[in-house]
């Protein structure tokens, strides 16, 4: 499954930077294949390990913050391997060219 998730740590001021350098360091630990993106962070893997990351990442900014804004989609697809990057290649496919990484 592919999750993508984005986590709002609330009450720390306008600069999250460092609350968000801590959870790409947890995401990055975890071994998990993943990318970030200027909104939030795709990961794939099976459901327990992607839910207990998250859990671990939404614990991190919450040791810091008196808040936090945890936001999860899930695109879960049986016998697709690989999605992380398959999913994109497919519409390079479809338009003929590259997109913007």
């Amino acid at each position: 499954m592919l999750v993508e998730f984005s986590i709002i740590p609330v009450g720390v001021g306008s600069s999250i930077g460092d609350q968000l350098a801590k959870v790409l360091e947890t995401v990055d630990a975890s071994g998990l294949p993943y990318k970030v993106n200027p909104m939030g962070t795709v990961i794939e893997g099976e459901w327990d390990e992607v839910i207990r990351l998250i859990r671990k990442c939404h614990n991190t900014v919450m040791k810091d913050s008196e808040r936090a804004l945890t936001i999860i989609s899930i695109d879960d697809r049986k016998g697709k391997p690989n999605r992380i990057d398959e999913k994109v290649k497919s519409i390079e496919k479809r338009l003929g060219k590259r997109l913007k990484k």
